[in-house]
């Protein structure tokens, strides 16, 4: 049996895949009314795919419950939040987890860390848990994205983490019951590695499109364009700028590697800042538009999406979350902003929750998420001048790019 701990965005697609391909579980949150609502047949957040999995899961005989159980195999999946001040991965919600689960476990099982943590984090904190006991470890970080979790959960490739080749195999063989992309065994350390650089590449080449972005629009020039044209050579693939990077992985996980080893990450810990800094710089760019089209009342200007990306309801460290925080201090007041996927749930105060609603008395509008819903609603923003940060919108007088 295995039981799945912490029923998050990770945790729960995790649990309802291996309940749905044959395998015993119990999934296990302290939150009582998120348990009660998946034990009521109701899910907890939207994604594709989630619901037809979460029925199949059911099917499968899979149960919630807020108390740890007894089982051959733990994944903890909780999550590891980062101090803003020193950097560094907070692993207290893991320790408390695996602290927890002692209390129960039966001799030789298996703790599986899924948490994304900062190469050396399972023997500094989690092996002394141990203390004689006969709890085996071991680390397989999550690889899957909101917005394609399902197929992910299929088809990503996988890296397991353990202790040796035996209790590498035995979480190898538990995976692959759903798993198939290729999963590769190595010693814990390493995976914890794996994770957090997968990441900071990301954030690097990012960083790189943003920077671009600002040199671009210093010298008068179109960033896509010159992005475009540079990627015709065969050895060059720059990726688009954007808003910010948001989300509790590329905007996240990088900086454990800063926090931890702040002399050798120079490249790292300024690409991060550079990408933290660029809602600043989408800041800059809704002033000058504002200028140039003489608007000078800040509740005229909307932000549409609040989610950190498209066609989802996820809004951890988004970009108009980074901008909200940072523009009240450069405009005056709170801008109001929009979002067709949490229409009914307030993040912000400055929040509607009808799309007619943000429109009305809005003279600028800028496309922070590139939601498939705006798509289908160009004609809504004739008249408007908007500000396109994705380079999705289609182009005409008063479209403006980053």
């Amino acid at each position: 049996m295995v039981n799945v701990i912490g029923l998050g965005y990770i945790g729960l697609p995790t649990a309802l895949m291996l309940a749905a391909h044959g395998v015993e579980v119990v999934g296990t949150d302290l939150n009582e009314a998120l348990v009660g609502k998946l034990a009521a047949g109701e899910l907890t957040f939207e994604e594709k795919g989630l619901d037809s999995l979460f029925e199949d899961a059911r099917a499968g005989g899979i149960r919630f419950s807020t108390e740890y159980q007894r089982a051959e195999v733990y994944i903890v999946s909780v999550p590891t939040p980062y101090d803003k001040h020193t950097k560094k991965a907070d692993a207290s919600y893991v320790v408390a987890a695996v602290k927890t689960l002692l209390k129960v476990a039966p001799k030789d099982a298996i703790a599986v860390i899924e948490s994304t943590i900062s190469p050396g984090t399972i023997d500094r904190e989690i092996r002394p848990l141990l203390d004689g006991a006969s709890l085996h470890l071991a680390h397989a970080p999550e690889r899957i994205i909101p917005g394609n979790m399902i197929y992910e959960l299929l088809h990503n490739n996988r890296t397991i983490g353990a202790d040796s080749p035996e209790q590498g195999e035995k979480i190898r063989q538990l995976y692959a019951s759903f798993c198939k992309g290729e999963i590769t065994l190595t010693d814990i350390r390493s995976a914890e590695m794996t994770k957090v650089v997968e990441n900071a590449y990301r954030a690097v080449n990012i960083a790189f499109a943003n920077e671009l972005s600002r040199i671009c629009r210093h010298d008068g020039l179109d960033v896509f364009n010159i992005i475009n044209i540079c990627n015709k050579h065969p050895r060059v693939n720059i990726l688009n700028p954007g808003p910010g990077v948001g989300g509790h992985c590329i905007s996240v996980d990088p900086w454990f590697l800063v926090g931890d080893y702040p002399q050798l990450t120079k490249v790292i810990g300024a690409c991060m800042f550079t990408n933290d800094s660029q809602p600043l710089f989408v800041l800059r760019r809704i002033r000058e538009v504002m200028a140039e089209n003489g608007i000078t009342d800040p509740r005229r200007v909307g932000l549409y999406g609040i989610t950190y990306k498209e066609n989802v309801d996820d809004y951890r460290e988004s970009p108009t979350l980074q901008l909200l925080e940072a523009q009240e201090h450069c405009l005056g007041v709170p801008l109001k902003c929009y979002d067709p996927y949490l229409e009914d749930r307030a993040v912000v105060e400055s929040q509607v929750a009808d799309f007619d609603e943000f429109l009305k008395d809005t003279d600028l509008v800028v496309l922070m998420v590139k939601h498939d819903h705006i798509t289908r609603n160009w004609d809504r923003l004739e008249g408007k001048a908007v500000l396109d940060c994705h380079h999705f919108c289609p182009l005409t007088e008063k479209v403006y790019r980053l």
